[in-house]
Parts: structure tokens; sequence; C-alpha cells
């Protein structure tokens, strides 16, 4: 068997996802139980138990599931397509409770001001962050306001420099991998998440730039969070993850004696509700009773991952370069039989 480096990983001729690769354990762990393992890390100032970022998702991320996420020590980038933008303008109350908004390109300078003055993050919503127009944005509201600001998505590094020199803090990587995204079926645009992250992060290596990388798409369990911050991401965005947990917005839908919740994209036809080029889909998943429980599940994947790697921190873990290259027979040699 061949153990490759993330720099032989990045050289591979062919795009990798989260399925493609896996951990190879080399070295006696020195971690006698999983709970010795600490997953806390700091991301943007922000001192969190866990590095994990929801997306800012009309059917993921509203005020209540903000407010949990950062109880839990997380970080809930709240959505931008309902009421709850004005709520929290107008409401003093949240405190710490929401640490994090995401905004639009039109999103006016005024209510920027104010999102300001209340210290949250801003996440600049955007499909593309190779534009234009979010180079101007970054830079106007860097110019104008001191805040934490993170833009998004790129799928490559070769402009990771432009953002970070336009005043982006943080970025969004992946295009084309999440679950009801079809940018890659309607654009042809669409890069393996391990590739995507490998390449993004050698640029930021190699050119000794500061900004935090966020590992956004592709992720279906507690392995791919791992894989992704072993690979170097400073944090994972989930989306279908937390999808259909009592915290998202929406109701919960009786269907066939199984219970429901929608899931869709945020661009998808029932966000944008007009007839305009469509890259997203609407799906539903079932019901997962409170997100703490995927929050702990997801904790307890990771912490074993870091045991199995003899890694006490996150720090360690991603300095491991030990991966192997799966067929597709030992892909599915690992999933559970029924």
């Amino acid at each position: 068997m061949k153990v490759y480096s993330k720099d032989e990983l990045n050289n591979f001729s062919q795009s990798l996802t989260y399925d493609d690769i896996s951990f190879v354990p080399t070295e006696i762990s020195r971690i006698k139980s999983r709970k010795e393992a600490d997953t806390a890390c700091k991301f943007l100032d922000e001192k969190l138990f866990l590095p994990l970022i929801s997306s800012p998702m009309e059917s993921v991320t509203g005020i209540v599931m903000a407010k949990e996420l950062s109880r839990l020590g997380c970080l809930g980038i709240l959505n931008r397509f309902d009421s709850s933008l004005k709520e929290i303008l107008e409401n003093d109350k949240n405190g710490d409770e929401i640490k994090s908004v995401s905004i639009a390109l039109n999103t006016p300078i005024d209510i920027i001001g104010k999102l300001a003055e209340k210290r949250y993050i801003l996440c600049l919503d955007t499909a593309n962050a190779n534009n234009h127009e979010v180079l101007n944005k970054t830079e106007e509201i860097k110019k104008k306001f001191n805040l934490r600001l993170i833009v998004g998505n790129i799928a490559h590094g070769a402009t990771l420099e432009q953002l970070e020199n336009a005043g982006a803090d943080a970025v969004r990587v992946g295009i084309g991998s999440g679950s009801v995204c079809t940018t890659s079926i309607q654009t042809g645009i669409g890069i393996g998440q391990v590739t995507s992250l490998l390449d993004v992060l050698q640029a930021r290596r190699d050119k000794k730039l500061n900004i935090k990388i966020i590992a956004d798409g592709g992720i279906k369990n507690p392995g791919d969070v791992a894989k992704a911050i072993a690979l170097g991401a400073d944090a994972a965005m989930l989306g279908r993850m937390l999808a259909g947990t009592k915290e998202t917005p929406g109701e919960v839908i009786k269907y066939n004696d199984q219970l429901w919740k929608k899931y869709r994209g945020s661009a998808s036809f029932g966000v944008k509700m007009k007839n305009e080029f469509i890259e997203g889909e609407e799906t539903m998943v079932p019901y997962k009773g409170v997100v703490k429980n995927v929050i702990d599940g997801i904790s307890d994947g990771l912490k074993s991952c870091m045991s199995y790697m003899n890694c006490m921190n996150l720090d360690e873990l991603r300095t491991k370069d030990s991966f192997t290259i799966l067929s597709e027979s030992s892909y599915l040699e690992r999933l559970p039989k029924k």
C-alpha cells in the first residue's frame, strides 16, 4: 500500500473527494481515551469547542440554530433570506448568543454598519468569490468598518492572495460539492473537496498568507470533518448534517408515518421564488431531533480519530501526513452491511 503525503495527494492526477481517501495510522498512540483529545480552537478571535460552522442557508441557520450552536461552542452563521436579519437589528437582547450573520452583495451599507456596531462576524454570501464585485464589496466594507469578514466560495488557490489583500479574513472553499447544489451539473464546475482544499492551503502556505480556510461542502459524517481538519482547514461548514434538526427553521412534517423537515439550497427556486437560473434543489430530510445530538456525534468521531492518529489537539492533527487512496471496492468494504 502506498502512503501518500498531502503534497502527493495535491499532485494526484485526479480530483479527490473525502470518500477517496483514508487516514493511515502509523504511530503508537499515547492517548489512553478519546476524552483526552482537545478539539477546542480559536477562529477569527472566537473560542470554539469544535471547529464547526453552520451554513447560512435558509433551511439550516435561523436565530434558534445560531443561538444553540453558540451555546454548544460552535459558530452559526445566521441566514439572510428571512426576517431574522431585521429581528436582530431591532433586538438588543441577543448579546453573545449570535456571533455571525450573512449578507449579500446588495445589502445596504447602513445595515452593514449596524451589524458592525454589534461586533458580528459577517459572511459575504455569494456563490463565486472570484468576482470583481465581491472584491470591491470586500474592500468597501473593510475600509469603512472594523469587523471580521468571511467570503466565499472558491475551489482553487489562484485568487487567494487577492481575496486577502481585499480584506477577507476567511474564505469558504468548495464549489459544486453541496448535497443540494447543482452548480456542477448546470455549469460544469465542480472539484473534489480534498483537491480544492489542498490547492487553496498550498497557496496560503506558499504565499505566506493569513486568511482562514473553511471547508464548505461534501461533509456527510464525522470522519469527513476529521479529514477536512487534518488536511489543514481551520473549520468545517455543515449544511445537510444539521438539516432536519429541531433547531432548523420550518415545521416538522409527518409523511408515510415518518417525520421530515425541508432542506433546500440557497440557489433553489424555493428560496429565490422567481424564475431565474437555478443552481440548487429542494428536498426533505428525516427529522433528527435536537442538534446537540448531531454535534456530540461529530465531537466523538473527531476525538476518536485523534486518538487513532496520536493527536492531543487539532494542531497536531493538521500535521499528520499519512493517507491512502481508496479503490471503489475498498470504499464499499468499509460501509456497514445490512
